[in-house]
C-alpha cells in the first residue's frame, strides 16, 4: 500500500500479529492460494460489524444480513486477490460488505469494478474514518 500512495493506512505494522492470530483463533482468516503458495490472505466476519452501525454522508443499500471482508492483502504477485475474495463470499451471501482508507485508491477502484457501490463514510474503534462499501445481489436490494 506504501508504494501506491497509502503510506497511513497500515503503515508497516498492520495488521498486527496478534489480529492475525485472533483471526485464526476464530475462524475468519481465509488465504488464497495457488500451487500450494499462498498469495493472499483476509478476514470473512460473518454477522453485524459494530463500525458499521453508523454512517454518515449516506446509507447502506439495504439492512439484510452480511459478511464483511476485513484485512485484505496479497504478496503482490498475483493480480485479482480481492475479486478472488469477493467470488467466494457470493458463494454463501447476497450481501457484502467492506471499508478502506480514503488515500488507498486502489482498493476503492477494486471494489467499484466488482459492483460494489460506495455508501458513506464509517468510523473504527479509534476514530479514524473510512469509506463504507456494499455489494448485493440485485434481486434483494431494497
Amino acid at each position: 500500500m506504501i508504494s501506491t500512495g497509502n503510506p497511513n493506512q497500515w503503515g508497516h505494522f498492520n495488521p498486527r500479529e496478534e489480529q492475525i492470530r485472533e483471526d485464526i483463533e476464530n475462524g475468519i482468516c481465509h488465504v488464497i492460494c495457488e500451487d500450494g503458495v499462498i498469495h493472499g490472505v483476509f478476514a470473512l466476519c460473518p454477522g453485524e460489524d459494530p463500525t458499521y452501525g453508523y454512517i454518515e454522508d449516506g446509507t447502506w443499500l439495504n439492512d439484510e444480513p452480511y459478511v464483511t471482508i476485513h484485512r485484505l492483502a496479497g504478496d503482490g504477485t498475483v493480480k485479482g486477490i480481492f475479486k478472488c475474495a469477493f467470488d467466494y463470499c457470493r458463494q454463501f451471501v447476497s450481501s457484502v460488505r467492506a471499508d478502506t482508507h480514503h488515500d488507498n485508491r486502489v482498493m476503492q477502484s477494486i471494489m467499484e469494478k466488482n459492483g460494489f457501490k460506495r455508501c458513506g463514510i464509517i468510523y473504527l474503534k479509534n476514530g479514524s474514518p473510512r469509506i463504507a462499501y456494499q455489494w448485493c445481489d440485485t434481486k434483494i436490494v431494497t
